[in-house]
């Protein structure tokens, strides 16, 4: 379907700024100018706590939301990685998104600050994801949590962190996810998608924009291929937790995402795959929502509610 008029009159309010794009700026320009635009604020939420896993590559902060109307029994718990290209974004850019999930799936959300690119490059984000979540698993009963509930999920780079830390875990001993909820995730490095080509220019997240990304997140260019940092490159994903895609129709990344799920299903992984008509890239974030953002938060409570046992 055609451009949704509403993302069309944000999308040209935004080119009218002329602020300058991520690939124009330094990483600090970038993260300024990111924490500048906050949003509008999340809804009110049963609980918030912040908290520091000490990890052996340094202090990892997470912050724990707890439902409106928690029960008193352990809370399931999506770890939760935000966007941002590797190089952006925060708790707080986030902040928005991991309430309203918190509230639709009566979930708890541990939102995670991992290191960014370039001053940390890849492995090292995914490491203090990692950590995060056995934070969450391990310990997790001590914080009202339950061990055996434990999803994992993210947007854009949150999204690929997501998957490379389900890979990772899936290849390691110790506990697993029940689940991947992945929103417009990378998952290739080609950036050679269809996608790429009709949305790779004038639709907020860009191809150079993308290309400046991955520049600064890889620490040297055979990281490409690294299914940790490339999850399409995986030989398999065979044994990977059930999972929900949700991409958008006007999004670069589109094309990646569904060929991400498409290859989970092939290897026998349950997964569900909804794209957006007439969203872009960005669509998910409830501190800026769009016209069917309320629809998309709905789908991932739903699922995430069916992986935690039908809450």
């Amino acid at each position: 379907m055609p451009l949704h008029p509403e993302v069309r009159k944000r999308l040209e309010a935004e080119a009218a700024l002329g602020l300058p794009q991520p690939w124009q700026q330094t990483p600090t320009e970038a993260r300024t100018q990111r924490e500048a635009a906050a949003g509008q604020p999340g809804p009110e939420v049963g609980a918030v706590s912040d908290h520091v896993v000490e990890t052996s590559n340094g202090p990892v902060p997470v912050r724990l939301y707890k439902p409106l109307g928690a029960s008193d029994g352990p809370l399931p718990t999506l770890v939760w990685m935000h966007g941002g290209g590797w190089v952006i974004g925060s708790i707080a850019s986030t902040d928005a998104t991991a309430r309203s999930l918190a509230n639709a799936a009566g979930c708890a959300v541990v939102s995670v600050e991992y290191r960014l690119a370039p001053e940390t490059k890849h492995p090292g984000p995914l490491a203090d994801c990692y950590f995060a979540f056995l934070w969450a698993a391990i310990g997790g009963a001590e914080r009202g949590l339950d061990p055996e509930r434990v999803a994992i999920g993210g947007a854009s780079a949150g999204g690929n962190l997501a998957a490379a830390l389900a890979l990772r875990l899936r290849n390691r001993k110790g506990p697993r996810p029940c689940f991947q909820l992945l929103v417009y995730p990378v998952t290739d490095s080609r950036m050679d998608t269809p996608s790429y080509e009709e949305n790779g220019e004038g639709y907020g997240l860009s191809r150079k924009s993308m290309a400046w990304y991955w520049e600064q997140y890889l620490a040297v260019p055979d990281h490409a291929d690294d299914p940790y940092a490339a999850p399409m490159r995986a030989e398999s994903l065979t044994g990977l937790p059930p999972a929900l895609v949700l991409t958008a129709e006007y999004d670069p990344l589109r094309d990646e995402g569904e060929a991400y799920a498409a290859r989970m299903q092939a290897d026998g992984v349950p997964v569900a795959c909804t794209r957006y008509p007439g969203m872009v890239h960005g669509f998910f974030n409830t501190a800026t929502p769009a016209p069917l953002t309320d629809d998309a938060i709905a789908e991932a409570a739903a699922a995430l509610r069916a992986a935690f046992g039908g809450l």
